[in-house]
């Protein structure tokens, strides 16, 4: 498993929507098809400020390397949270921040 990856931007003008990038390197196995176990992430969840932004569940078509790519409303400055959660409890955490003037 890598570090997970976040791209947002540094800063923002008050009211701006901005775009975030992510990605997890994950094989995202199901195990249906091969001798290999199953190997899935469950839930993907972004939070601004401590409020939920998006959130995701993972099923068996999800692809490897999951990335989602959203846009927020900047309405003031905001620290970031996206957690990666594993079907076995682990989780994957990345943090950022964008100031807004």
């Amino acid at each position: 498993m890598s570090t997970p990856r976040v791209r947002l931007p540094r800063s923002a003008r008050a009211d701006e929507e901005i775009e975030i990038r992510t990605l997890l390197n994950h094989p995202m196995v199901t195990g249906l098809s091969s001798d290999n176990p199953r190997d899935m992430l469950a839930r993907f969840e972004a939070r601004m400020n401590g409020a939920q932004v998006l959130s995701y569940d993972f099923g068996n078509g999800s692809a490897a390397n999951p990335t989602f790519t959203f846009h927020v409303r900047a309405a003031a400055p905001g620290n970031f949270e996206f957690v990666w959660t594993h079907e076995d409890g682990r989780e994957f955490r990345a943090e950022g921040s964008v100031d807004v003037s």
